[in-house]
C-alpha cells in the first residue's frame, strides 16, 4: 500500500534555540508542502531519519490497513498528524492512504 507523507508545517523556537541548543552548523532541510512515498511502510528515500522515528510505526500501521487511530482522532480515519520529536524546530507532518 502506498502512503503519502506531506510536511505540512515547520516551526521554530529561537527563544529555545537560545537558552538551551548548543550552535550546529546543519539544521532541518524539509520544507513545508515536501511530499514522499512511502510503499509497503517502508522508509521513503530523503526522508529525514528522526522525523521517520516518529512516524514509522502510523505509516506502517496504515500501509497494513489499519486506521482509526485513538478511535476517531481523525477526520479522514486512514490519516495521522505526527510531528517530528525536534523541539527546536518541529515539522508537523500528514500521513495519508493513497
Amino acid at each position: 500500500m502506498r502512503i503519502r507523507i506531506t510536511a505540512i508545517r515547520k516551526a521554530s523556537y529561537p527563544d529555545l534555540m537560545a537558552k538551551y541548543e548548543n550552535p550546529i552548523e546543519h539544521t532541518c532541510d524539509v520544507l513545508e508542502g515536501q511530499e514522499w512515498i512511502s510503499i509497503d511502510g517502508r522508509c521513503p528515500e530523503g526522508m529525514c531519519p528522526s522525523a521517520w522515528g516518529s512516524m514509522r510505526e502510523f505509516v506502517e500501521a496504515l500501509a497494513s490497513g489499519e486506521g482509526n487511530f485513538y478511535d476517531g482522532w481523525m477526520k479522514n480515519p486512514n490519516s495521522a498528524m505526527i510531528s517530528c520529536n525536534d523541539g527546536f524546530r518541529p515539522v508537523s507532518f500528514y500521513i495519508e492512504v493513497i
